[in-house]
């Protein structure tokens, strides 16, 4: 790209953005987003196409490819943001478990937490749906449940020191992929409908280590 510094985002799956470092080209990058993030939630992840953007930002398609190869990218990049306010919601989360019993606690804030972020950036749905239909694609949600998995493993650790690592891993990452199905499921019904399904999931979320005391035992 003559004339613009930019660096090659890292990145798991799908083709990578092109993230400018300056001030101008990083205000177009954010502009093309937020047009995006509008197009998905206006017409759906499947239906709204590069040209839309062009239309809509009067960006020339050359500038759009410069930093986004294809519409993947867009979407990959999306789905990175998203992910990472998660990320930090959980994070904070899981700060306040100081004890054991504040597992249960926890969990729930972190199931709230997620249910207000699909109602505040409705964009999300759009963005996971197209990440699961699209193969290269699904290692983003994959890592994602990954690396929550791990906040709570290491969160484990500290209030339950003496717990096999291993079991923890296999229960954390069990309970996030739990919370983000629940969530996922209720943000699609009614909100009555959610609203008791959320209740009776987090009635049903752990509340201590019980599971992973008896996979250590083996039974």
């Amino acid at each position: 790209m003559a004339g613009r510094r930019v660096n090659k985002k890292a990145a798991p799956a799908g083709r990578a953005a092109l993230v400018p470092t300056q001030e101008r080209s990083r205000e177009r990058f954010d502009r093309i987003l937020a047009c995006a993030a509008e197009l998905i939630s206006e017409k759906g992840s499947d239906a709204f196409r590069m040209s839309d953007i062009v239309e809509r930002t009067g960006i020339a398609f050359g500038s759009l490819y410069q930093y986004f190869p294809d519409k993947s990218a867009i979407i990959k990049t999306l789905a990175e943001r998203y992910n990472a306010i998660g990320r930090d919601c959980v994070r904070r989360d899981l700060t306040e478990m100081k004890k054991l019993g504040d597992l249960h606690p926890a969990l729930c804030r972190i199931t709230d937490g997620y249910v207000r972020m699909f109602q505040e950036h409705p964009t999300m749905h759009h963005i996971w749906q197209a990440t699961q239909a699209d193969r290269a694609l699904q290692r983003i949600d994959q890592d994602d449940v990954a690396y929550l998995a791990g906040l709570l493993r290491e969160a484990l650790q500290r209030v339950a020191p003496k717990a096999p690592a291993v079991a923890l891993s296999s229960f954390a990452e069990l309970t996030m992929v739990l919370i983000a199905a629940a969530v996922r499921q209720a943000i699609a019904l009614p909100p009555a409908e959610a609203r008791r399904t959320l209740a009776l999931f987090k009635a049903l979320l752990p509340k201590d280590l019980t599971a992973v005391e008896r996979l250590t035992r083996g039974t």
